[in-house]
């Protein structure tokens, strides 16, 4: 645990009370604080309540008398679409509002660190798309070159459960656009950008809402280096913004879709290479192509960000490459589960929305595409030049008939994922692969994404008979 500093003999009011808000409530009391907390779900409550945490309805009038600071959970909208009702009582008393990952930063060094070799780092990655796997990918090449490491934010533990560092440490943060948004410290060692495509934009009020949350990781956060995707013009941007000139090798360029030139330094990837250019010289390079757990020109960004900030805190190239050849993906998300009679099996349950599914279908050949569920906004038609590789399509979901008439390939509707997973083997070829993306969310079916994906392996493991 990180104990809270700077709050001790204060009182802190902590509005939602799951994973983090929980966390921050221990993390508090660690530190001195005292936690009032309130959730409107009564068991929330009585969960807290048995840890001994003191309860306080938070919207009575004079609830914030003698509050310090309010400490909000991601969940919970601070602006829009509508700000919560606590959050406004708290401007309205004056409060700071802030949460889990600003008390984070503002408690995780100690004087401690002054009899350290080495001090501890932060690598905190934010994106659309491929922040989980470029996360757990810089975590387990740390792990590889056996540098103490631990992994948290919004993947893995919360970043209050956190062990205090040890000498030499990196601590790797997964970092979400409603945790970067709100967070009154934000202080990297290295921040890395994925990608920007639209998503959250209610919570946001618009694109532009969103990348903001984003880009306050690295211009309120100040990291002595920053790996940033420019195949997007939120990236090029921000890229600019950080860079004192072209020489300026603070800012690492990412990109799987240009070969990047120049006097600075960059890391891109194309038909399968990645290369690392730096003063106008390649540094070195790196085949993806045979690495299972990075398939596809998704991953193959997420690798060169890993490998940037891996780069950054002083790891060859050749450590890299050979930790590369051994990761084994994130379950859910491009992951390989198995192989029967020469036909590969791929769940890639998280990609529930089409940008994410079109990323997909590009990484393989010969697809065997079980797709559906419940439907996002925009409708389908962003997946008509993604599918030139799909043989057919296997749809499932409640309203897998509609589904079904968008689709521009030959699409079977089955309902189930037992009858998908069956009808898809059973007209399965050697060198086909069977490919869960389902450019949808689950809760048509499921309670996540993940049972989604479980479904889909036991399935498998139920045809093939773990062949």
């Amino acid at each position: 645990m990180i104990p809270v500093r700077g709050l001790d003999g204060t009182r802190v009011a902590v509005l939602g009370l799951g994973r983090s808000g929980l966390s921050a409530a221990r993390a508090l009391v660690a530190g001195g604080a005292q936690p009032v907390c309130w959730d409107d779900n009564p068991s929330a409550r009585e969960i807290a309540e048995a840890e001994g945490f003191a309860c306080a309805d938070l919207k009575k009038t004079g609830a914030f008398e003698g509050i310090s600071r309010l400490i909000v959970s991601p969940g919970i909208p601070h602006l829009y679409p509508v700000p919560n009702p606590v959050v406004v009582a708290a401007w309205a008393a004056g409060v700071p509002v802030d949460n889990d990952i600003g008390l984070f930063f503002q408690s995780f060094a100690t004087s401690e660190w002054d009899n350290f070799d080495i001090a501890p780092q932060v690598v905190a990655v934010t994106g659309s798309n491929g922040k989980s796997t470029t996360s757990a990918l810089i975590h387990h090449i740390l792990e590889h070159v056996k540098r103490p490491c631990q992994l948290a934010g919004n993947i893995g533990r919360g970043v209050l459960d956190l062990d205090p560092a040890v000498d030499g440490e990196v601590v790797v943060l997964e970092l979400s656009s409603y945790q970067t948004d709100l967070a009154r410290s934000l202080t990297p060692d290295v921040a890395v950008f994925t990608n920007l495509s639209p998503d959250h934009l209610d919570r946001h009020h618009g694109l532009g809402g969103y990348f903001a949350a984003k880009r306050r990781l690295f211009a309120e956060g100040g990291p002595d280096r920053a790996v940033i995707g420019v195949d997007e013009n939120e990236g090029r941007f921000l890229a600019g913004q950080l860079s004192e000139g072209p020489t300026d090798d603070r800012v690492i360029r990412v990109s799987v879709e240009t070969k990047l030139t120049g006097p600075g330094w960059q890391v891109f990837a194309r038909k399968g290479f990645l290369s690392e250019n730096r003063k106008g010289k390649q540094i070195a390079s790196v085949d993806l192509r045979g690495i299972n757990g990075l398939p596809g020109a998704h991953n193959h960004q997420n690798a060169c960000a890993a490998y940037g900030a891996c780069r950054s805190l002083g790891l060859a190239p050749k450590v890299i490459e050979a930790a590369f050849h051994t990761f084994g993906g994130l379950p859910h998300r491009s992951q390989t589960i198995g192989e029967a009679d020469g036909v590969r099996f791929v769940n890639d349950s998280k990609a529930t929305n089409v940008d994410s599914a079109a990323k997909a279908l590009a990484a393989f050949q010969n697809i065997r595409w079980i797709c559906g569920g419940l439907e996002k906004e925009g409708g389908l038609d962003g997946l008509a030049t993604a599918t030139g590789s799909v043989r057919k399509a296997y749809v499932i979901g409640r309203e897998a008939a509609q589904f079904a008439m968008q689709l521009t390939v030959d699409a079977e509707v089955c309902g189930t994922m037992e009858v998908a997973v069956a009808r898809a083997v059973e007209e399965a070829e050697p060198g086909d692969v069977v490919l869960l993306a389902p450019a949808a969310a689950s809760f048509d079916q499921y309670d996540s994404f993940e049972r989604r994906g479980e479904d889909f392996a036991a399935q498998v493991q139920k045809v093939t008979g773990g062949r």
